[in-house]
């Protein structure tokens, strides 16, 4: 890198406004006049403004003359001074996205065996090279790139590079960047280059699966790729790996079914991975000397290494994973993929600021990076190459990987307009991709009214919500582990039960935190924070583990009996437990695995839980499509507290549902007519068990119930 001497320093921070900082050592910072040349002619600036601050005088100066990104500009003062002038805050300006906003679909690389096109969006680059190294030869070629429309540069090399590796070096500001294609959709070992790769030695075809009409007939289960299989009682063979989490017929010692197979049998619809994208956190060289959840987001388009059998071969990933994800729709399940398209894991090191510093992320009032992500910066989604970025690669998932679904992180960061175009891509690839996604409202400068969060849902009427309220009603406070919720025996959450439970949609068409059902995701647990049993642990601390069990499969029954989606963490239907670690994004594989030998503990619970799905699955009262029908099909039913109460009415017959979360049994008086028992504190099932009921009910301490009577 070539040293430059500067005397002072200037920015281009509008289309036709530079701003200038002359220190007080140089002249006392005192310039009469400015000149802007780009080599043989010049023209003088007009300044309009001009302060003192934090030792330097600061110029606001104005030109008439086009300003021609690429081209290499200098300031020139009345004492001859000299500075380069560097692209500033026009980077993040409406006039430069729309001057340099490209709407082709072939950024990166297109690869055929005859030639490979590379095209890389730099508007503020005076030049970009391409670098190419066969993994053959230890030597590097330099390929320029030429400068064409959009701010795109392009190099066409004509022979076959498969399997090279690639990155681009870009001048900007004088200063030599190297950086590996943000498009890139193969990688080395660690993402240190991107590798050009033909996909279509990598494909598999589509199954067609049945068309789920609503997402609200979804049932999501999350886990991680590599704990799902890497317990040692697993009977996986490719523990940890794509492979291992889509091998079917799996056993544990016992003989029971573990992993793919037992999700398929326990009624799950989707299987929620967390991030497979590339990510920092894990040597992919070493991957069982590290853990890490993957919210450190390196490479958007290409899979994480580290749960591949090779991750030195680039095609070893990508296939490992449509195998994966084939075995999982070959089980009659479907593939949700948890996007973080909110952050990168290093703002400085990544791609997006070596190519285009300053664009692809948000800056605050005083233009310091922003950081409502709480990892130190956001990604300005607003912007309409980042949307388009976002757009592209989920595009890119659905179509080459067949995901059938978006879980986004943290995406209270994102914007609305955003998140529909991201909707409107997967509807136009199948009306039943499901989207949800975090609507936290985040510190992040963006107004609040762009923000995609749970309180601009009506503006996002196709995308889900992981529910909060639901979360800390039922259970109690995520952020208090002593904080007990309406299942723990809080009766002050009474209230906000029935509200949760019937959709939170306004029971009575009050204003309510969603407008239609398909909206709200709702859970208890998650990868984050306490699993449920843990938290139970320290809050029901002298209760014996029978009644901790109780309140457990009370919380869970309650989420999947609930209007709206239901969302499970695996494992919570077992007990899950991470040994009291509330945050273990990054702890050994002895707190992270899912043990499979409680599958076999708790086997009565699996049942149970097991059962509670097929109810849902089997009677649409407990999943309506519409707020409309949820008002009109549902009926509170008159219990005294803290019992909760109410009638679900489908054509052919009437359910009512009856939770009891207090520790003493309490008797009911019934509705009309002869009732049936679908669930009670030992069985769910989709057929009634045991006698009938008239008139009168005994309902057992800590329970949910489910009665059933014919339609007459």
């Amino acid at each position: 890198m070539v040293s430059i001497k500067r005397d002072f320093l200037a920015y281009l921070d509008e289309m036709n406004l530079i701003t200038i900082l002359l220190p007080l050592s140089y002249h006392q910072g005192l310039s009469s006049s400015f000149y802007l040349t780009d080599g043989p002619g010049k023209s003088r600036l007009q300044i309009v403004k001009k302060f003192l601050i934090e030792g330097h005088y600061k110029y606001v100066c104005q030109f008439t003359e086009k300003y021609c990104f690429g081209t290499q500009y200098w300031i020139i003062d009345e004492h001859g001074g000299k500075t380069d002038l560097q692209i500033g805050a026009v980077i993040r300006s409406k006039a430069f996205d729309q001057m340099f906003y490209y709407s082709g679909t072939d950024l990166g690389v297109t690869y055929e065996p005859e030639r490979s096109c590379f095209k890389l969006w730099a508007p503020t680059a005076s030049q970009v090279k391409l670098k190419l190294c066969s993994t053959k030869s230890c030597y590097s070629e330099i390929v320029k790139l030429k400068r064409e429309e959009k701010g795109v540069w392009t190099a066409i090399v004509h022979r076959d590079l498969e399997c090279y590796q690639y990155s681009f070096l870009i001048q900007i500001n004088q200063e030599w960047r190297e950086a590996v294609d943000p498009f890139a959709k193969a990688v080395t070992a660690n993402g240190k280059w991107g590798v050009i790769v033909n996909l279509r030695k990598t494909d598999r075809p589509k199954m067609d699966l049945i068309l789920i009409e609503s997402s609200v007939d979804a049932i999501i289960y999350e886990t991680h790729i590599r704990d799902f299989t890497i317990h040692e009682d697993s009977g996986v063979k490719d523990k940890g790996l794509y492979l291992g989490a889509g091998e079917l017929d799996t056993n544990d010692n016992s003989g029971g079914q573990t992993c793919l197979s037992y999700v398929r049998d326990l009624g799950i619809t989707h299987i929620e991975f967390l991030p497979f994208h590339d990510f920092e956190g894990v040597d992919e060289l070493n991957p069982h000397q590290e853990y890490n959840w993957g919210y450190n987001p390196l490479h958007f388009n290409a899979p994480e290494g580290s749960y591949s059998t090779d991750p030195a071969n680039p095609y070893s990933r990508i296939i490992e994973l449509k195998q994966l994800i084939d075995q999982v729709h070959r089980s009659g399940l479907r593939v949700i993929m948890d996007v973080v398209y909110n952050h990168v894991y290093s703002r400085e090191q990544s791609s997006f600021e070596k190519i285009v510093p300053g664009y692809y992320f948000r800056h605050n009032e005083i233009g310091m990076p922003s950081n409502g992500t709480g990892v130190g910066n956001d990604i300005a989604s607003e912007r309409l190459m980042v949307r388009k970025f976002i757009v592209d690669s989920v595009r890119f998932w659905l179509e080459e990987y067949h995901v059938d679904g978006f879980r986004f992180d943290l995406m209270g960061i994102l914007d609305i307009d955003t998140m529909n175009e991201v909707k409107k891509v997967c509807d136009a690839v199948s009306k039943d991709i499901i989207v949800i996604g975090e609507g936290w409202n985040l510190n992040t400068p963006l107004p609040f009214k762009q923000k995609a969060i749970i309180a601009n849902q009506k503006k996002m009427p196709g995308i889900a919500q992981f529910n909060d309220r639901f979360r800390d009603t039922i259970k109690g406070s995520t952020f208090n582990i002593y904080d007990k919720g309406y299942a723990i025996g809080n009766d002050q959450y009474l209230d906000a039960a029935f509200e949760v439970i019937t959709g939170s949609i306004g029971f009575n068409e009050e204003q309510g935190l969603f407008n239609e059902p398909v909206q709200t995701v709702n859970y208890i647990e998650c990868h984050d924070n306490h699993t449920l049993w843990d938290k139970l642990q320290v809050c029901q601390k002298e209760t014996d583990e029978a009644v901790r069990q109780s309140y457990h499969r009370l919380a869970t029954g309650i989420v999947i009996l609930s209007q709206g989606i239901p969302f499970l963490h695996s494992g919570q239907e077992f007990f899950r437990t991470k040994q009291g670690d509330g945050n273990s994004y990054r702890s050994p594989d002895s707190i992270n695995k899912l043990d499979w030998a409680r599958k076999n503990k708790y086997k009565n619970n699996v049942e149970y839980i097991k059962g509670l799905i097929r109810i849902r699955n089997a009677y649409r009262c407990f999943r309506f499509r519409t707020a409309a029908e949820i008002r009109t099909q549902i009926r509170p039913f008159t219990v005294a507290p803290p019992l909760l109460g109410c009638i679900l009415n489908n054509r052919e017959e009437s359910l009512l549902l009856v939770i009891n979360p207090s520790a003493e049994s309490r008797s009911i008086v019934l509705p009309s007519g002869e009732w049936a028992v679908l669930v009670n504190d030992r069985y769910a099932g989709k057929t009634p068990k045991g006698d009938t009921f008239q008139e009168r009910a005994k309902i057992a301490p800590i329970s949910l119930n489910v009665f059933f009577k014919k339609m007459t």
